[in-house]
């Protein structure tokens, strides 16, 4: 039986901490209430003590380390059994790799500069198992993209030192392999893991059975929800609260043939990627002087061209032609008319892009992103095409990295491929506007005096007024709207 040593609850000014000074060494036996580590935070240096008298087994995170609130940075074994523990613990080990081969540290990728830490989202391979080289063993989720990271060479998995759903930073070990190691070795190891989960459901961390000591109860009586059965502060406060609501609990399991047996609920934490989106765009509603103007296009004239040359273009490209080539050439043009909408708010300053970046809005089964189209002045009609087929691709596969969702002067973003008649877009700092398109939909409207059945659409730029006046952002809109309704002019640069 292990118990997991812990940095304790960070408070919520401090983002991380350092791992200060180690007090222990693997193998030492420490009792219970001693103190194993000194944990510094900008404000005050914390320490963690031992939650009951054993050994420690393991130290997961040296001093000089840099950890998160909860995150395990040790393991500590029961005294009795510690010896054994360790001695197989440190026979094994050894035995496989020098019989085998060496124990190498799988690590998370270098973190770019604006990204703080990340989440181990998916494990794909579990401790034993056999790998090969560049096989991905884990998918490590930021804000911004999915990282995979791969086997350096082929081997078999070793231990799993960071579970799914916990917070990791940049280049912390996270797992082990044992290079050339047999898979053969993995049912031993798996069959001494599988009795440690089990014991676990009894381990008390230090504020927990505080708590339970307080509060005088009895912690055999308390059912744990936490990683292995643990009793968490919550499964106390509940117990607290389910004496009283106990007496009325019996009549009311009795009558079932209440509708409410259909009305389920589920609960599922937010993923990295939709609590940056959720904030980002609370971020843009709170600190921008939005404001939404519209306009309609007659896409006819782009439906017809797109008609007449779509096969022999895809022939020629290898691409199908679409509606989005022509919505990117359109923007470039106007956002060299209008480089007050090509720019953004810094400070106190307006910084004016000479360059045009694009962001393009795509839906992955992860959320919303935005992927970058870069030069988009430069690029033909196929590349552009290209790039946004790309993109899509790789973010339906969670292949996105860092560099294709960084920059952007402006943002396309098209609901028409769900149906969206008509929307306001929210701005995607630190861009100053947004254009949204929409669903194509035939409708009477009047031409010289007569009516006729066009396919209309609607557009919408949402746009920082702190930075764009009404005139540049109208004189924009309709810049594109007689683009999109005389592609020819695209051609021309008229």
């Amino acid at each position: 039986m292990t118990t997991e040593i812990k940095v304790p609850v960070l408070p919520e000014s401090v983002a991380d901490a350092t791992v200060a000074t180690w007090h222990v060494s693997v193998g030492d036996k420490v009792s219970r209430d001693q103190n194993l580590v000194d944990i510094e935070t900008d404000k005050v240096v914390l320490e963690v003590v031992a939650p009951e008298d054993g050994v420690i087994v393991a130290i997961s995170e040296e001093e000089g380390a840099t950890v998160l609130g909860e995150q395990v940075i040790a393991q500590l074994g029961a005294s009795d059994a510690a010896p054994a523990q360790s001695n197989e613990q440190t026979a094994a080990p050894a035995a496989a790799p020098a019989a085998k081969g060496k124990e190498v540290d799988i690590k998370v990728p270098v973190l770019p500069e604006s990204v703080a830490d990340a989440t181990v989202a998916t494990w794909h391979v579990q401790p034993g198992e056999a790998v090969s080289r560049d096989q991905n063993l884990v998918d490590i989720e930021t804000d911004k993209v999915v990282l995979e990271v791969v086997a350096p060479e082929d081997g078999v998995m070793g231990e799993q030192l960071h579970a799914e759903g916990e917070t990791v930073l940049g280049e912390q070990v996270i797992g082990k392999l044992v290079a050339g190691g047999a898979p053969a070795a993995a049912p031993a190891a798996q069959a001494d893991a599988a009795p440690a989960s089990d014991d676990n459901a009894d381990v008390l961390t230090p504020s927990v059975r505080r708590l339970i000591a307080e509060k005088g109860l009895d912690a055999s009586q308390i059912k744990g929800t936490g990683k292995g059965g643990r009793i968490t502060k919550e499964d106390v406060d509940a117990f607290l609260k389910a004496p009283a609501a106990k007496p009325a609990a019996a009549p009311a399991a009795a009558a079932p043939a209440a509708p409410m047996g259909d009305r389920t609920q589920k609960r599922v934490p937010m993923t990295r990627l939709r609590k940056t989106i959720a904030n980002r765009l609370l971020e843009a509603k709170n600190s921008t002087a939005m404001l939404t103007t519209f306009n309609e296009v007659n896409m006819k004239p782009i439906m017809d061209l797109r008609k007449q040359y779509k096969d022999v273009f895809e022939e020629r490209h290898g691409i199908r032609l679409g509606f989005m080539s022509f919505y990117v050439k359109a923007v470039t043009e106007a956002l060299k008319r209008f480089p007050e909408v090509n720019a953004s708010i810094d400070g106190d300053d307006i910084v004016y892009h000479n360059y045009f970046d694009i962001s393009i809005a795509v839906s992955t089964p992860r959320g919303l992103v935005t992927p970058v189209l870069r030069d988009c002045d430069k690029l033909s009609v196929a590349e552009i095409e290209k790039g946004i087929r790309e993109l899509a691709l790789k973010g339906r596969d969670g292949k996105l990295t860092v560099d294709d969702m960084t920059g952007g002067n402006f943002t396309i973003t098209n609901g028409g491929v769900f149906g969206s008649l008509l929307s306001t877009p929210i701005i995607n700092l630190p861009q100053s506007s947004i254009l949204g398109m929409h669903k194509i939909q035939e409708r009477p409207m009047a031409v010289n005096g007569k009516v006729e059945i066009l396919p209309m659409m609607y557009l919408a730029l949402s746009y920082d007024h702190r930075q764009i006046d009404g005139k540049e952002s109208v004189g924009f809109l309709v810049t594109i709207k007689e683009l999109l309704e005389d592609p020819t002019r695209l051609l021309l640069d008229v």
